[in-house]
Order: C-alpha cells, then structure tokens, then sequence
C-alpha cells in the first residue's frame, strides 16, 4: 500500500468515526432516558421549552457540521498526499452563516430575557403567599407571617442560635408574636401562588429547587422576591448552589407540596411548637 492510500484509508476511517457520533448525539437527543429533574411548577414550563430548545438548536448545527466533516474527509481526504489544497473565500456564504448565527443567537436570548422578565420583574398574584427565606451556614430558614399577614421586625442582635432565633426576631414588636418559623422545611400547598423574599444571614448562598426549575441567589443585606406556582404534591429537595463555606454539603431543606388541608394541619402544629 503506497502512501496516498495510506492517507485515504485513514481519511475514510476517521469520517467514519465523525458519523457514527452525528448519529449518536442524534439519538441521545431523541430519546434522552435520563433527560431533565421532575417539574411541578407552572412557571418551569418555559424554562424547560426554552433549554430544549437551546440544546435542540446546539445539537442540530452538532450533527450537521459533524455530517459534513465526514464527507468532506470521504470525498478529499488523503487525495494529494504533501499538498494542500486552497479555496478562495465565499462572501456569500461567510455572510449567510454569520447572519443566520446572529440570528439564532440573539433570538434566544431575547426569548430568555422574557422568561426572565416575567419572574423578577411582574408583580405576584393578589392571592400569592409569601414566605421569607433566610440563608445562614449551613441551614435555611424559613417564616410565615401569622393570623395577622404581617412579619414582625428582625434586628441583627437578637439573633441567637442558642436560642433558636435564627433570623434576629424582635420580641418587642407585636407583628412577630405570630410567625411561624421553621429550619430546614417549607411547605407549601399545591396550585396556590406563592412568593419568597430570600435573604442571607451571612455570606452568598443559592436557593436551589430544581424541580421548581427556580435558582436565586441570597445576598447579604438584600431581600430578593421571586414567586412561583407548585403543581404537584410530593416531598422535594432544597438546595445551596453556591459553595459558602466547609459544610456547603450539608446546606439543605425538604420542600414540601401539600393540599390545603395537609398544609393547614401542618402550619398549625408549627404554630403550636
């Protein structure tokens, strides 16, 4: 075997290889068994059809360029051994790519943007619950207003681990009398809006609930409101996304989605603790 054939073989080899992971990544994308977390959110939706989409767009251009290489090796790979061969350039098509890319690309972030939009920056229903969110290392806690929909103040020296103030309650103000405070466990009841003021104690944390499809994180001397809708009852996990110290691992909660009734049973006995 002489060198050129030698060369094409090898050409003819590696297209070879280049469609056999085309089609490969085809079929991760059309069947996907182990694809996204559960989703009991109304508002997941969106961000679910927007990463498909995303992936959908990234995969397609994957297989495609990856199609094309494994010709383009098939059809001159290993033609002229010790030469190279020149193609003057094509100013139609470097526009085209370029603009179709600009396109896509921004197209995508303006649909993001939306999703976006619509979370932080519209106002939660009427009717929507609201439960604040404090982070600390390595907990999270968590308060419900009382009878009287009013929290009461918190003051940075009356927090009191010892004691099991873990956000600053102020006993001197009337409002507090009633919160209900819990660590490391919300509830929620199901297909009732729902908005959380998420703050820090001390250092950055990340308020992860990945089958909510919702990340935000918790900054010190801010409250973020962020709002959401649950859609099916279950236990779920919390998590911290951002690294916040040695026990990071440790930093999470259980995220439960009630009925009304479960829920009211439930928030009543943690009034009574």
């Amino acid at each position: 075997m002489n060198r050129g054939e030698c060369y094409t073989d090898m050409a003819k080899l590696i297209a070879v290889f280049f469609w056999v992971l085309a089609l490969a990544t085809a079929v991760a994308f059309i069947v996907h068994p182990v694809w996204l977390p559960e989703l009991v959110s109304l508002e997941g939706a969106d961000v679910d059809r927007q990463m498909n989409l995303t992936l959908g767009i990234a995969g397609f251009a994957f297989v495609l360029a990856h199609i094309l290489l494994g010709l383009f090796l098939w059809r001159y790979g290993g033609k002229r051994p010790g030469s190279a061969l020149y193609w003057h350039e094509n100013r139609g098509m470097e526009i085209t790519w370029t603009v179709v890319t600009a396109v896509v690309f921004v197209g995508l972030g303006l649909e993001g943007s939306r999703i976006w939009a619509r979370e932080y920056l519209t106002d939660p229903p009427a009717n929507a619950m609201t439960i604040e969110v404090t982070g600390q290392q390595f907990a999270w806690n968590f308060r419900y207003p009382g009878p009287d929909g009013k929290f009461g103040r918190t003051r940075p020296d009356k927090v009191d681990d010892s004691e099991g103030n873990y956000i600053g309650l102020d006993d001197g103000d009337p409002a507090g009398n009633d919160d209900i405070t819990t660590q490391n466990v919300v509830a929620v009841p199901v297909n009732r809006p729902i908005q959380l003021i998420i703050r820090s104690r001390d250092v950055l944390h990340s308020f992860f609930v990945p089958v909510l499809r919702f990340k935000q994180d918790a900054v010190p001397g801010m409250g973020i409101p962020v709002h959401f809708t649950a859609t099916r009852t279950g236990e779920y996990e919390v998590a911290c996304a951002e690294l916040c110290g040695m026990q990071h691992y440790k930093m999470r909660a259980r995220f439960l989605v009630m009925t009304d009734a479960a829920f009211d049973t439930w928030l009543k006995a943690r009034s009574a603790q």
